[in-house]
């Protein structure tokens, strides 16, 4: 663009103090090529970060505000993605070309995903905050399942007759009937003057514990409904029941007190009287928007790729100018300046990284794709004596597997690592105690790799110390060394790298074995 205009969002969430995020587009009708298929970038735009969700308790919402006002880049692509796989690609992709600008922040958190996601006869669904690049392409297939699903439900409900004009707001107080309930959570809500309220869902019998995804049910996005709207902690449905304290028994009187049939179903909350209302109002919509089929809203992402509600898409009229903020003019001289001085592509770095560091082609751009590319470089460059295949190795498959073993990687940085190689590099430890002291430094962040080989008793082994463990390997092994001979170098070094145990350089560990070998040889 070359005339900026900033514009205020509405945001009533809380995230933002002003109760509106200035946003503006920077540019229209790009293009980025994913493995051969051109992906259109509809726009991108600036905008001003939100407060950072700390909290969330039953009607209270707790935010952080230290990244209130934090610029951010927003990158929308045109709806050309057909498989889960392609949005992992496309994200991955665009987190290349900004890493490549060296001006974006680093780490988790600081990328978010939001996905668009829509299947034949479904509807418009976002997902917000996908934090994780592995799981945009899992939070798709979820996403696809869940719609698949209510189409299904759908189906179900129109064979069975049931039609939106069905479910009535026919709430009827239940409190007397739970009264003696044995319920923990009933009597904890009527002890507060709470009420039970219900509502019977006219032909839902079996359909509120139908699965949409990975633990999630009908039943679940019903409740979540309640909890938005309502205020409340959660509901109970006949799906569920007898269950939570609540007998058979009190099912079916409450069954008959709703005039239920067997194709029926019920919900229950168990709240002040408010909130258990606008619970069951927001339930019953729910309810409707099922004999429809896919209801068009705005979900959040879960650690494990599924989803919960979040809120209604929003409409289009939630937008107006930032009066306090003129048009800002982009020159042409400007724009140009900027093409003069575009970064290297992941493509060229990984080539460049190769050859220079004789790395393999895999290594390199799994180099290039980590958030130690820089890190790299610095180590390469000071840690002469360890191999940059190794350092690479280390910074990118070896901590991916410490992070699937839940070892907390993101605690480090680079200076930690920086540090460990160069006590590597200082004789101070061995390379093969490199990762041990890695772990241990991700659950002391704020220690010293001085500290962690310490603890860890990895520092070099004296030659004097080193000398008489051989020995003794070679003692306790008398008869296969006369035997073997020098052929018994491979078995003995086994023996003797797991009794240092990382505290040894292998090549001193070889000459000095090597020598003890021949001299009973000779």
């Amino acid at each position: 663009m070359d005339e900026i205009h900033v514009m205020r969002k509405v945001v009533i969430d809380g995230s933002n103090t002003t109760g509106f995020q200035r946003t503006a587009i920077i540019s229209l009708d790009g293009k980025l090529m994913v493995d051969g298929m051109e992906i259109p970038i509809q726009q991108v735009s600036l905008e001003e970060d939100a407060g950072r969700k700390t909290g969330e308790a039953k009607s209270i919402v707790t935010f952080r505000l230290d990244r209130l006002g934090v610029p951010l880049i927003e990158i929308a692509t045109g709806p050309v993605i057909t498989t889960p796989e392609e949005a992992g690609r496309v994200a991955l992709a665009i987190g290349q070309v900004l890493r490549a600008t060296k001006h974006v922040k680093r780490g988790l958190g600081s990328i978010r995903q939001d996905l668009n996601v829509s299947i034949r006869n479904g509807a418009l669904v976002e997902i917000k905050g996908v934090q994780e690049l592995e799981l945009v392409s899992k939070a798709v297939e979820f996403e696809v399942e869940r719609q698949t699903a209510l189409l299904q439900i759908r189906e179900e409900l129109r064979t069975r007759g049931v039609k939106a004009s069905d479910l009535r707001e026919d709430f009827m107080d239940l409190t007397d009937t739970l009264a003696a309930s044995q319920s923990k959570l009933i009597q904890s809500a009527l002890k507060q003057r709470g009420v039970v309220e219900g509502v019977k869902l006219a032909g839902f019998s079996g359909l509120l514990k139908r699965e949409l995804m990975p633990n999630i049910r009908l039943g679940t996005e019903m409740a979540k409904r309640a909890a938005f709207w309502g205020r409340v902690g959660g509901v109970f449905h006949s799906d569920e029941l007898p269950n939570y304290g609540i007998t058979q028994s009190e099912v079916e009187t409450i069954a008959t007190k709703l005039a239920c049939h067997a194709a029926d179903a019920f919900v229950l909350i168990a709240d002040t009287r408010e909130n258990a209302l606008d619970g069951l109002k927001a339930v019953l919509e729910r309810a409707r928007e099922a004999t429809i089929g896919v209801p068009e809203e705005t979900r959040t992402a879960n650690p494990d790729g599924t989803t919960h509600y979040m809120r209604p898409r929003p409409g289009a009229a939630r937008m107006y100018p930032e009066t306090d903020v003129p048009p800002v003019q982009i020159s042409p001289d400007r724009v140009q300046h900027v093409k003069d001085n575009l970064p290297k592509m992941p493509e060229e770095v990984a080539r460049e990284i190769e050859s220079k560091y004789r790395l393999s082609p895999k290594l390199a751009v799994q180099l290039v794709n980590s958030e130690y590319l820089d890190t790299f470089g610095e180590i390469a460059a000071r840690a002469k004596e360890v191999a940059p295949s190794v350092i690479a190795t280390v910074l990118t498959e070896s901590l991916r597997s410490l992070s699937r073993q839940k070892v907390p990687i993101e605690n480090l940085d680079g200076t930690h690592l920086k540090e460990v190689f160069l006590l590597v590099e200082e004789d101070k430890t061995a390379k093969e105690s490199v990762l041990e002291i890695i772990k241990w430094l991700a659950v002391h962040p704020t220690a010293s790799a001085e500290a962690a080989i310490e603890q860890l008793n990895l520092g070099m082994m004296p030659k004097a110390e080193l000398t008489a463990i051989i020995s003794k390997v070679l003692d306790s092994n008398k008869s296969f060394v006369e035997q073997n001979g020098t052929k018994a170098l491979g078995k003995m070094m086994n023996l003797i790298m797991a009794e240092v145990r990382g505290r040894a350089d292998p090549k001193i560990v070889t000459d000095l074995l090597r020598t003890k070998l021949e001299r009973n040889r000779g």
